[in-house]
């Protein structure tokens, strides 16, 4: 193989490595972020689960204490109901004993609803609870995981920064050159593999003639349509099998 052909796909290897490297680092902030929203959902479950058992209880206390001011009165009226003299004033406090009784009830039935009420909130507030000391562990992993995988891209990026300088000493400036330009244009991709006689990027059918040179792995081809540097992998046996005969 060609030395400068073979460096420029190992600078490539290099390039491509490090892209996705700073791809994985750049995006996990954002992956951070996620888990820091997903740990606020759960806290905000579990504090309005919390909110509505203690808006319950002052619905039940309120209650309660109504409940004791209508059964005071119904303590008066009944003493009252003894010393009435007339069959009018006996009338109109049996009146206010019943509607005191019925009230007594209502708030009875209110506050045994509130309770009621209270033992599911209660349980709302237990399963909030178990989801949110799940979720903080998983989440305290998911961090931890992310945290170790940025400290390693960003080891391979210093990896590969050092290799890069290194590499591309050895490579002909004419060669560095051509890799650089195509790089820019190609969205970081300069260097790819032909294989039964397509460009594996653009996809587009090589010349036979073509296609036999890059076989040979002797000289530095572009694609005629994404002109990007093109070479035959020496591990793909059946290349020369299916080698193009330029008379066919």
């Amino acid at each position: 193989m060609l030395p400068d052909l073979e460096r420029l796909i190992q600078l490539q290897r290099l390039d491509t490595a490090a892209d996705e490297a700073r791809r994985t680092v750049d995006g996990i902030p954002s992956r951070i972020e996620d888990l820091d929203t997903r740990l606020t959902a759960s806290t905000t479950a579990v504090d309005a689960a919390r909110t509505c058992v203690e808006d319950k209880k002052n619905e039940r206390q309120a209650g309660e204490k109504s409940l004791a001011e209508v059964q005071g009165r119904l303590s008066r009226f009944k003493e009252q109901l003894m010393a009435v003299k007339t069959n009018k004033e006996y009338t109109a406090v049996q009146h206010e004993i019943a509607t005191a009784e019925a009230e007594v009830q209502r708030l009875e039935d209110t506050i045994l609803e509130h309770m009621l009420e209270a033992d599911d909130l209660a349980a709302t507030v237990e399963a909030a609870e178990r989801a949110l000391q799940a979720d903080r562990g998983d989440i305290e992993r998911d961090r931890a995981a992310l945290e170790a995988t940025r400290a390693e891209m960003e080891r391979t990026l210093s990896g590969t920064s050092n290799e890069r300088v290194t590499l591309t000493g050895h490579i002909g400036a004419a060669a560095r050159e051509l890799f650089e330009a195509v790089a820019r244009q190609r969205g970081g991709i300069a260097v790819v593999e032909a294989r039964d006689g397509h460009c594996t990027v653009c996809h587009v059918r090589l010349r036979p003639q073509v296609f036999n040179q890059i076989l040979r792995n002797t000289e530095l081809i572009q694609c005629e349509s994404c002109m990007r540097i093109l070479y035959h992998d020496p591990n793909d046996g059946g290349a020369r099998a299916r080698e193009h005969d330029p008379a066919r």
